[in-house]
């Protein structure tokens, strides 16, 4: 899922050219006390483009000519787009929380309780589908960042990219070493007491340290969105600095890995060796079907210390999260300024930021059709492109025409119907 709203947290479809000016702050993404670009239109294409990337890892062949197109687009979704998910994810709890200034009081204790109420419908939603589909689905691991980004929603800008600075640097470590002391005889212990573990094959400890998307590491990205919340997207300046930070994050670590490991370790295409050679995230099944993190995560490779200087997709190495950080920061600040710059762009890209306004449903919605209508399931499988073109060009059309006529997704209007009781909260 190599999940979050996937898996982030959903918000409504842009219906008109001009945004509502009395759109609200959650639903919109407004700046408190100043003009308002409307809601953060670029934000839904960027969360389309993480559903399509999805879509790509989960559906379209791995297996093509060393260096080919296919393996390029594939090494390009593969893992990055569920960070950039991730990305988003900690940018839409702020929408809750409050965006440029954090809610205080009755309003930021309602917040908080939404927050929650999501944390453990996506919790549950989760653990329903990873009994299906494993530990792809990364709903689950959502809703364990929700609840601890409920630590974080009243923290500055700076503070933020701070903490994100050091889960990105010391966390990939600690996960190493905390690996390498849990035996596989200590894990299966901790799993057997473990009631997740029984119902889905993705138990806490998978939540937290051993999974496909652990919270130990993978809070650098809902942090990195969280920070990016409290800026002014709007200003130019904020932008230009932004997309120099975030093509200076990806070129030092995908460079300084290349350097210090080689090619192999960084750019693993057309299925080449490398850390995540194997399974890959399009093998759909029960338990971890797919390549995990750092350590010996079940069906995922053993990685020695010597790897922790590499950057492949999924190893939860420094390098791979600061390198998929800095691409989630680009896609975000690009997709925000071609929207807000080029009107005819943006008139144009309304279905697939239609499908950006629905991403929960889009992104769940495809593995119930890929189950329904047999289609194989990424590495080794499937041979052809065209059931990945016919799932975007699908999904497309759904989002275009549903957002003509209800507000918000199908998913999402539950999601959002579920936290009402939240405003009970005194």
């Amino acid at each position: 899922m190599t999940q979050v709203k996937p898996p982030q947290e959903p918000s409504a479809p842009q219906r008109n050219a001009t945004p509502p000016p009395k759109a609200s702050s959650e639903s919109a993404g407004q700046v408190s006390g100043r003009p308002s670009m409307g809601r953060l239109v670029g934000l839904d294409l960027a969360r389309a483009l993480a559903v399509f990337g999805m879509y790509i890892v989960h559906i379209a062949p791995m297996d093509s000519p060393q260096g080919g197109v296919g393996s390029w687009v594939y090494f390009l979704a593969e893992g990055r787009s569920s960070a950039l998910f991730a990305t988003l994810a900690g940018f839409s709890l702020m929408l809750i929380a409050g965006r440029r200034e954090p809610k205080t009081g009755l309003a930021g204790r309602q917040a908080k309780a939404r927050i929650a109420i999501r944390a453990v419908i996506l919790l549950a939603l989760g653990t329903v589908l990873a009994m299906e589909y494993g530990d792809i689905i990364i709903l689950a691991y959502y809703g364990v960042y929700f609840l601890l980004a409920l630590l974080l929603v009243r923290l500055s800008a700076r503070t933020l990219a701070l903490i994100a600075v050091g889960i990105a640097l010391v966390m990939p470590q600690l996960a190493f070493v905390l690996k390498m002391w849990l035996s596989d005889s200590v894990q299966q212990t901790i799993n057997a007491y473990d009631p997740l573990e029984r119902l889905s094959t993705v138990g806490v400890l998978d939540l937290l340290l051993t999974g496909l998307y652990p919270t130990i590491t993978w809070m650098a990205f809902v942090t990195t969105g969280m920070a990016l919340a409290r800026l002014d997207l709007s200003a130019p300046v904020v932008r230009r600095r932004l997309a120099v930070l975030g093509a200076g994050l990806a070129t030092a670590a995908y460079g300084l890995a290349t350097l210090l490991t080689g090619a192999s370790a960084v750019w693993n295409v057309g299925g080449g060796g490398g850390p995540s050679s194997g399974s890959g995230p399009g093998s759909m099944g029960s338990g971890s079907a797919v390549s995990g993190s750092m350590g010996s995560a079940p069906g995922g490779p053993e990685l020695s210390a010597s790897d922790l200087l590499g950057a492949v997709s999924h190893t939860g190495t420094t390098f791979d999260t600061i390198g998929c950080a800095g691409i989630a920061i680009l896609v975000i600040v690009g997709a925000t300024a071609a929207m807000d710059r080029l009107p005819l762009l943006r008139r144009l890209a309304k279905p697939v930021i239609a499908v950006g306004t629905m991403s929960l449903t889009a992104y769940v919605g495809h593995f119930l059709a890929q189950s329904a209508l047999s289609v194989p399931a990424g590495t080794g499988t499937q041979q052809s492109w065209v059931p990945l073109i016919m799932f975007v060009l699908g999904a497309t059309v759904f989002a275009a025409i549903w957002s003509r006529f209800f507000r918000r997704g199908p998913l999402e209007y539950l999601l959002n119907a579920a936290t009402k009781p939240a405003k009970h909260i005194r």
